[in-house]
């Protein structure tokens, strides 16, 4: 089977090249961030990563944080969420629950409360669905503390909203009067 140290080593590369980077292997993406899987496969291999298409069924089946897609034919794959590059992710606005949540460090909250949360070289802001998944998004940053967001007054008042694949809520920015104080 696959070590946990590999996967996840396969798992950041692929972030990499499907996120930020593609051109660390030379990978052509569609507008809407798609690869060939056998051109990948290919190219990750030139780039010294063993991956065969079942390691790599594998790591997309089992991301934690869902963060890869293949399409309904299983030839492309693609990142759900977290772009820095512009890609078109080709997601119909939605009307998001009232509540959402956010997870960032304490030592995020300063610049939180004073800007509100800001995509900076992200494609979109994310929130999560509920506290538990915000506490892991937070938790990769520091010491964790989980912000409410008040997504329902923030649809009523104009801002858009998107669902990726793998249940993130994307918007553009969410400002510090729709963000209630911190929990953890």
């Amino acid at each position: 089977m696959y070590t946990e140290k590999d996967l996840t080593r396969t798992s950041k590369f692929l972030s990499l090249v499907l996120r930020h980077k593609p051109e660390t292997i030379d990978l052509p993406l569609d507008e809407n961030g798609w690869a060939e899987v056998a051109v990948l496969i290919k190219k990750m291999k030139s780039a010294g990563h063993d991956l065969d298409l079942d390691k790599l069924k594998y790591v997309v089946e089992n991301n934690n944080k869902q963060r890869f897609a293949f399409d309904e034919s299983g030839r492309k794959i693609r990142a759900n969420q977290g772009h820095s590059i512009d890609i078109d992710l080709d997601l119909a606005p939605q009307m998001p629950p009232a509540i959402l949540f956010h997870g960032t460090a304490t030592k995020n909250l300063s610049s939180i409360f004073d800007q509100g949360l800001q995509k900076r070289n992200r494609q979109h802001v994310h929130l999560s669905p509920d506290e538990e998944m915000a506490t892991k998004v937070g938790s990769r940053h520091g010491n964790p503390v989980v912000l409410k967001i008040e997504t329902g007054k923030m649809h009523e008042a104009g801002f858009v909203f998107y669902q990726s694949d793998n249940g993130v809520w994307l918007t553009d920015q969410v400002p510090v009067e729709y963000i209630l104080p911190a929990f953890s």
